[in-house]
């Protein structure tokens, strides 16, 4: 079972990172990956980098992180979800 450290950003860090980590939780662990999430607002992202694999994002982030970003809604809409994963998985590697 590969681990994966994400970070879960948005506007705030509290409540739409927490439904974007519970459904990253869900998703990835159906897929046999073992999740770590950790959430913080937008202008928190560059001192929470230590240690992540990839962010996954609801709100725009600086560039050249030196980490995969995805920037998807999918998480709260249920729109385009498996292709989200699907995205995060590629990104980080199998």
């Amino acid at each position: 079972m590969k681990k994966i450290k994400i970070l879960v950003v948005c506007g705030t860090g509290i409540a739409t990172s927490t439904v974007v980590s519970r459904k990253l939780e869900e998703k990835l662990g159906e897929k046999g990956f073992l999740v770590e999430t950790r959430q913080c607002k937008a202008s928190e992202v560059e001192r929470n980098l230590e240690g992540v694999d990839i962010i996954v994002a609801t709100t725009p982030v600086p560039e050249n992180l030196g980490v995969p970003v995805v920037r998807t809604l999918a998480f709260l809409t249920g729109v385009g979800e498996d292709e989200a994963i699907n995205e995060v998985i590629e990104k980080v590697g199998r």
